[in-house]
């Protein structure tokens, strides 16, 4: 018999949680300079309605399977599917969902890494010690397997003690944490001269460019992104929400919270970055873009911070905030093959969870020590291709192989009258017919870039 499943205490433990999956490194790094790119303002409103039109119900899509089945992606979708056939291929989009997410969290920790030391070098500095404080921010791949190591282990030691008293106790705690240091130091950058100059950029819309296909195609693919979607880690916390919880609310909330810190970052980093060109560093690459990923969080925003006045606290609190979004994001991804090891295998979950852990570090050293030919092949397979795929299956799943009248049952236990809403009017044919239209939208464009 399987070790007891957890459950989620509390509907803000279960959105903070959720929220902390979805609110990654990519809401940080890659929205703002997204935005800056598409029209500004126009890409911020066209995204936010974008998140409403496929990350909400491919999210609900994930939600619904997870409680209906309470179990890990490989026997969700096998519950659910009535054929054998419909049976084998649920099987195998659960063990590619397991298999990408591992891969996933292999570089993600790498990057994790990154964050540490860069955390700790401020504090290293003022200590009187140069030499370790280069170390920490040089590239190498000692450093790489230390800080990777380390950050896995906060991962494991969080998801070991369990989904009440880990995953909901820590991101009840950092998910308020990360809101605080974003707001202080929004409030910071603005003081700053120069930050204006970004705030225009990133809030003025640009009309012209709403119905830009480049741009409507990059809010589509940010959407999509953006909420964790695909690999399973919404179907996995969506399986430990209590019977009664109303599913469709719930869902809209995480994606307003996701959203709305996606917003935020924007009126951080982009402020901060013309910041930084008042004060001489260089923000555009050599093809006029403006800089982003690593480039802008380990290059531009560090120059700056050497820059300005309190600019030791200032980092010391943003790789704080980015250490934060990346591991409450871990943990979600290392939750789903722990979550098929408990089940399947009748381990205990701090066994799953730190053999599990050990898999992954495993992963991540082989990159680590063949970086410049694994690292980016990784990032793409996983993100850009399989990521869109396996939400493309698992709309599919829920829309065109599940039982419609099971659908309903399962949402009408946390609201009874959901077949006179307009969410139930509305959510069955569009998750089955355009969802998935979409999320090929969302594919091509990764295909052809």
């Amino acid at each position: 018999m399987s070790s007891p499943r957890g459950q989620f205490s509390s509907r803000i433990g279960f959105i903070l949680a959720a929220s902390g999956s979805a609110v990654g490194l990519g809401n940080i790094w890659g929205f703002p300079t997204n935005a800056a790119e598409n029209g500004g303002g126009a890409f911020v409103l066209v995204y936010f309605l974008l998140a409403f039109c496929l990350a909400y119900p491919a999210l609900m899509a994930e939600l619904i399977i997870g409680r209906h089945t309470r179990a890990n992606m490989v026997s969700a979708l096998q519950i659910i599917s009535p054929g054998k056939t419909t049976r084998l291929l649920g099987k195998l989009t659960g063990f590619y969902g397991i298999i990408v997410a591992a891969l996933i969290l292999s570089f993600y920790s790498i990057v994790a890494g990154w964050m540490l030391a860069y955390l700790l070098e401020p504090m290293v500095n003022l200590s009187g010690l140069p030499g370790l404080a280069n170390w920490l921010t040089a590239f190498s791949a000692p450093r790489n397997l230390l800080f990777c190591a380390i950050f896995l282990v906060v991962t494991c030691a969080v998801i070991s003690a369990g989904v009440e008293h880990g995953i909901e106790k820590w991101s009840c705690r950092l998910m308020p944490a990360l809101l605080a240091m974003m707001v202080f130091l929004i409030g910071y950058v603005l003081t700053q001269p120069g930050a204006v100059d970004g705030l225009k950029l990133y809030l003025i819309p640009d009309f012209s460019r709403i119905g830009d296909p480049k741009l409507i195609l990059s809010a589509l693919g940010q959407a999509f992104f953006s909420l964790s979607l695909g690999v399973g880690t919404m179907l996995i916390y969506g399986s430990y929400l209590r019977p009664d919880d109303n599913l469709p609310a719930m869902g809209a909330i995480v994606t307003a919270l996701d959203s709305s810190v996606a917003f935020l970052a924007g009126l951080l980093v982009l402020p901060a970055m013309f910041v930084a060109r008042h004060q001489g560093v260089e923000i555009y690459t050599d093809q006029g873009t403006l800089m982003a990923g690593p480039d802008l969080i380990f290059q531009t925003l560090p120059a700056l911070f050497q820059t300005m006045a309190g600019g030791t606290v200032v980092a010391l609190l943003f790789f704080t905030l980015l250490s934060i979004a990346a591991l409450t994001s871990s943990i979600s991804m290392l939750e789903v093959p722990v979550s098929y090891t408990l089940e399947q295998h009748v381990a205990s979950r701090p066994m799953a969870t730190w053999l599990s852990g050990a898999i992954v570090f495993a992963i991540s050293a082989v990159i680590v020590m063949n970086f410049d030919t694994l690292f980016a092949a990784v990032v793409t397979l996983t993100t850009r291709y399989s990521q869109p795929l396996l939400g493309l299956m698992l709309c599919v799943f829920a829309t065109w192989v599940w039982r419609r009248d099971q659908i309903l049952e399962e949402i009408r236990r946390g609201l009874p009258d959901v077949q006179h809403s307009l969410f139930w009017r509305i959510w069955p044919g569009y998750a089955k017919f355009c969802c998935p239209a979409l999320i090929l939208l969302v594919l091509a464009q990764s295909l052809m870039n």
